[in-house]
């Protein structure tokens, strides 16, 4: 059957935590075959992750292959990773998480399973673990309400999607096909381009399946780590691009017709919206109060109805209090939702 999953690994200056990525896919699956790993070294400079990774193909050829490219940041080394794909279908894992073995014989399973009785599935949905570093705790993230279990469904058979249960990229299997016909194209040098790859290619998806194991290990806790908040608020510029490719990606009431997807979709967005709001408060930048009053007022221009609901809703409303006591009241919920939902 040739391959059927493609693992994308974009690596940069990853030698320290890389292998355990890569051993928990290539000796996870008990060396599968019908496994692809496509290493991505996003020229690395300060270590050893170009060796690493070409030991890892040295061991395992007819698995694992390299890929070295100059510095593209995270987007353009997934992007290299779809270009190189030989398996039906496709999911990043970051190079310092990790995937589990049981939940990846699973998925293996089933994937074989579509694919054996030409079973066309564009999406299949598992749940991710975040693994905090600084506690040892751990907090999954699964579907069970908003999507039913092991079946092949559209998305007006999807459920209701709670704020901690948004598909980030970490639950995300694609068939690879529709990565490369939906317009995907993550911008270089950019971070928070997850986001994007979990909003762009929905509508072009029009199967769904959701296997109900834990598969994806999430590390959280390095301080350099994108979803720090004190490097979210370092960034708040990148959170803006994102955000702003993802409003311009879609006139979601004109070009999403199924209802259900239409909903899902614009609370994302919402979210991130919202999640601009908050971090731009945080920022000491001077401009940040004006770049964020003039980034709604885009989305306003753009797509007016789209803008009444993210600014207008629950979400919006909490996240955008005006004034000096408005602003910490924002901050505040801000902060009881990181505690209660452990999301960095």
């Amino acid at each position: 059957m040739g391959k059927i999953i493609t693992f994308g690994v974009p690596c940069y200056n990853s030698a320290e935590y890389m292998d355990r990525c890569i051993a928990s896919i290539v000796e996870g699956s008990d060396v599968a075959d019908d496994v692809q790993v496509v290493v991505v070294d996003d020229g690395s400079t300060k270590d050893n992750t170009l060796e690493k990774a070409q030991e890892w193909h040295e061991r395992y050829p007819a698995i694992v292959d390299v890929v070295h490219q100059e510095n593209g940041g995270h987007g353009r080394a997934v992007m290299t990773a779809i270009e190189h794909a030989e398996g039906a279908y496709f999911k990043v894992v970051d190079s310092d998480d990790w995937v589990n073995k049981e939940a990846l014989h699973a998925l293996l399973d089933r994937l074989r399973a579509f694919v054996s009785y030409e079973t066309q599935v564009d999406l299949v949905v598992t749940n991710y673990v975040y693994e905090h570093m600084e506690d040892g705790k751990q907090r999954t993230i699964d579907y069970g309400f908003a999507l039913p279990k092991g079946k092949i469904m559209g998305w007006h058979q999807i459920g209701h999607f709670n704020m901690s249960q948004y598909m980030l990229m970490h639950a995300l299997c694609y068939r690879t096909e529709v990565l490369r016909n939906c317009g995907l194209d993550l911008p270089a040098h950019t971070f928070y381009v997850d986001n994007i790859y979990a909003y762009v290619p929905l509508p072009y998806c029009k199967t769904l399946y959701y296997l109900d194991v834990d598969l994806y290990r999430y590390f959280i806790g390095r301080e350099d780590q994108s979803v720090n908040l004190d490097v979210q608020i370092a960034r708040v510029d990148q959170q803006l691009k994102v955000t702003r490719y993802m409003i311009h990606a879609y006139h979601l009431y004109d070009d999403v017709a199924e209802k259900k997807l239409r909903r899902y979709m614009i609370g994302h967005l919402t979210l991130m919206m919202s999640v601009c709001s908050v971090i731009s408060k945080m920022s000491k930048a001077p401009d940040s109060r004006k770049n964020l009053d003039d980034f709604w007022h885009e989305l306003k221009h753009y797509d007016y109805r789209m803008y009444n609901r993210a600014r207008h809703g629950i979400v919006g409303t909490f996240t955008n209090f005006r004034g000096a006591v408005g602003e910490r009241v924002t901050i505040g919920i801000y902060h009881g939702a990181q505690k209660l939902f452990k999301f960095n």
